[in-house]
């Protein structure tokens, strides 16, 4: 068994809707100065992006390489039999909104050759008068809103939802969502990277042309039955249940001396703000890391070094 905590090298993603806050926020130096970053790819499983272990034995081992040869001792019992880690974990900058989009439910993921993907998001940042943007307006039917589709006329047909530091919304495969301009976003959601575009607001792409929209397969995937989030705000506790992952929030004031219980299976931590000391190691705001499955069960302490949020990710029973 691995007794010690496993980081990993964030992997940064060029957005067109992105910006330089992942740097502000989070003290890191990314790639390219000139270059908006609407993406950090923090615990990722991906044929062609593979997390890599910073420190520990594992040292330059990536997520798959550990997923497929330690798949117990690392990550426990009871682990789904899949090539691949089934979570992705990412920091979102949305600078400027996203495009409206879905992604498809697993009833017709095989017809598009497609993946699923339920999702998390936790507002670790947002501007005043920020906003999400999931679900259609009272009345407009697959129809109507096809026929905006094509017109491009879909701003007065989405609902929007005001947002702020610490709120959560919880989005199902098959939702029609974007994320709205200035907001910081910790997502949690199935391993998938399978979107399909709606409407990108009429802006042009990071290589001046258009994006690619996929009405079509949207039209396929949309649930438009599915117009109110989930949404909340807790300061501790459980944020959601779900046949994918389950997800807790923990708050800690500066001084604490808390444990993390080590269980027979794993656990993803992600701290949203604050600073703790584990062992010998500093985790800063933004960092993310696995702590591996253990037999002994026995906790690792730890220390917050000023006020922090902790959100804790953990496999539910198969």
């Amino acid at each position: 068994m691995v007794e010690n905590i496993l980081k990993f090298e964030p992997i940064y993603k060029e957005r067109v809707w992105g910006g330089r806050s992942i740097e502000t926020i989070y003290e890191r130096r990314l790639p390219k100065a000139e270059l908006k970053y609407g993406e950090s790819w923090e615990i990722v499983d991906r044929p062609g992006d593979q997390s890599k272990v910073v420190g520990s034995e594992y040292h330059g081992k990536t997520l798959n390489y550990l997923w497929n040869n330690y798949r117990e001792d690392i990550f426990g019992q009871g682990m789904p039999d899949t090539d691949r880690f089934p979570l992705m974990i990412k920091i979102l900058d949305a600078r400027k909104k996203l495009s409206l989009q879905v992604h498809p439910p697993k009833s017709i993921c095989h017809i598009l050759d497609a993946e699923p993907k339920t999702e998390l998001w936790y507002i670790a940042h947002a501007e005043p008068g920020s906003v999400i943007y999931y679900g259609l307006k009272n009345g407009i039917d697959k129809d109507e809103f096809r026929k905006s589709i094509n017109e491009e006329n879909l701003h007065d047909k989405i609902k929007s939802f005001s947002v702020k530091c610490g709120d959560f919304i919880f989005l199902l495969s098959g939702c029609l969502h974007a994320i709205g301009e200035g907001i910081v976003i910790f997502e949690i959601q199935q391993n998938s990277d399978t979107t399909y575009r709606v409407y990108d607001w009429g802006r042009m792409g990071i290589d001046g042309k258009p994006r690619t929209l996929h009405k079509d397969e949207a039209l396929m995937c949309i649930d438009f039955e599915d117009n109110e989030p989930l949404m909340g705000n807790y300061n501790s506790g459980s944020l959601v249940r779900c046949p994918y992952f389950n997800v807790d929030i923990l708050s800690v004031r500066s001084g604490d001396k808390k444990k993390l219980e080590k269980g027979s299976r794993f656990s993803i931590y992600c701290l949203v703000h604050g600073s703790l000391g584990i062992y010998d190691q500093k985790i800063k705001a933004g960092d993310s890391f696995i702590l591996p499955a253990s037999e002994r069960n026995v906790p690792i302490d730890f220390t917050a070094n000023s006020e922090s949020k902790i959100m804790r990710i953990t496999m539910p029973d198969q």
